[in-house]
């Protein structure tokens, strides 16, 4: 597919739902419950506007960052997603090498559908790891050692998922592990021949990472689900406490958004948070995550590095939350949707619009770098 005639991340979007099954699209664009959450992410992200700022000299402009000590092309960075591989046949790789092509992070998640080593062999880039705390904690370990091997420099720790939220669109469609074939799948598949064949030559996606370490013996269960029969419902800071010790790069919690939980991240020894309410996929009726961006950052003030994610679709949402205090922002549906539309080629082309859309917000508000995004450039309309 030709990735120039994509204009806009909604033009990939667009894309994504044409090439995919419904299960599949419903699957990268859903969210729990009501779907409040990632509805109030977007009405949240519009009630922000951004103050114009002229006249002004903003012919010398640079969208790059430091992060964690070392350069990125723009203030991007692609967030982790649990079984990438249903949108197409190594989604991930896809996403890594267009991240490391571009130069910006990409967080491999420990739900991927690929193996570390395969993400490692294919990107010289700044790679992540998205963690998390298996029930078992000698598995835990393990998979941290083979992380440090493979030379991933941090490890996001998500914290916000102690249960599974509740996917109806997966439950509706009965988008399960493993796939349970039906003649209404079966109906949707035969009109995507593209997805059909690609899937019947690679195979059916699995979790590999977790393959790798334990074999689930789940049945007919969301993807969701298989991962609640995983992930430990117990997690503590004290757990985290165990896990900074073990880890010895950068480590951040991903999934806080009270900023009491901000501050004990810092106590804990973390190096950074993402602010975040999982997209939308966890609690439903959460609070939007850029409307407590103000109050987290408050909490930690430059004692960590903040990140943001949940609903970030354009530059120009992007530029908003810096202009709220953090560092950088993850995009996560932004980017799949281009993958799943056109693979490698479009997630480069989705991180070109990014970038661009970033650079102009940057210029029309008086800044040169995203750092200069000021506080006072932004204004909440109710």
């Amino acid at each position: 597919m030709r990735t120039s005639n994509h204009c806009s991340i909604a033009d990939f979007r667009e894309s994504a739902s044409r090439a995919l099954p419904r299960m599949a699209f419903d699957f990268v664009d859903g969210a729990s419950g009501s779907e409040s959450t990632m509805r109030r992410n977007r009405t949240a992200l519009d009630d922000w506007h951004l103050l114009a700022k002229a006249p002004g000299n903003v012919a010398d402009r640079d969208t790059s960052v430091d992060l964690f000590g070392s350069p990125s092309a723009a203030p991007i960075i692609i967030g982790p997603t649990g079984l990438a591989g249903v949108t197409r046949p190594n989604a991930e790789l896809d996403l890594a090498r267009a991240a490391a092509r571009f130069g910006v992070p990409f967080v491999v998640s420990t739900a991927a559908a690929v193996k570390l080593e395969d993400v490692a062999r294919v990107s010289s880039g700044r790679r992540w790891f998205q963690l998390y705390m298996l029930r078992d904690r000698a598995l835990t370990e393990k998979l941290l050692e083979n992380v440090a091997d493979l030379g991933f420099e941090l490890v996001e720790v998500t914290v916000d998922c102690s249960v599974p939220g509740t996917r109806l669109r997966d439950s509706r469609n009965g988008f399960s592990l493993p796939l349970v074939w039906t003649p209404r799948k079966l109906a949707s598949v035969a009109m995507h021949p593209r997805w059909t064949w690609s899937m019947a030559r690679h195979g059916v996606p699995r979790l590999e990472i977790i393959a790798s370490l334990i074999e689930s013996d789940a049945e007919a269960s969301t993807i969701a689900e298989v991962m609640g029969t995983l992930l430990n419902a117990a997690v503590t800071w004290e757990d985290l406490g165990w896990l900074r010790d073990r880890w010895r790069g950068k480590l951040v919690v991903k999934g806080l958004i009270d900023p009491e939980d901000a501050a004990q991240a810092r106590r804990y020894g973390m190096d950074g948070i993402v602010v975040s309410n999982h997209g939308g996929r966890q609690l439903d009726g959460a609070m939007a995550a850029i409307d407590m961006l103000p109050e987290v950052v408050a909490a930690v003030g430059e004692t960590l590095t903040v990140l943001v994610d949940s609903g970030f679709r354009t530059g120009t949402d992007i530029a908003k939350g810096l202009a709220l205090g953090p560092n950088a922002v993850q995009v996560v549906r932004t980017t799949l949707y281009a993958a799943s539309a056109a693979g490698e080629p479009g997630v480069y082309r989705a991180l070109e619009i990014l970038r661009s859309e970033i650079d102009t917000a940057m210029a029309l508000v008086g800044a040169t770098h995203p750092g200069a995004i000021a506080r006072d450039r932004i204004r909440r309309s109710r």
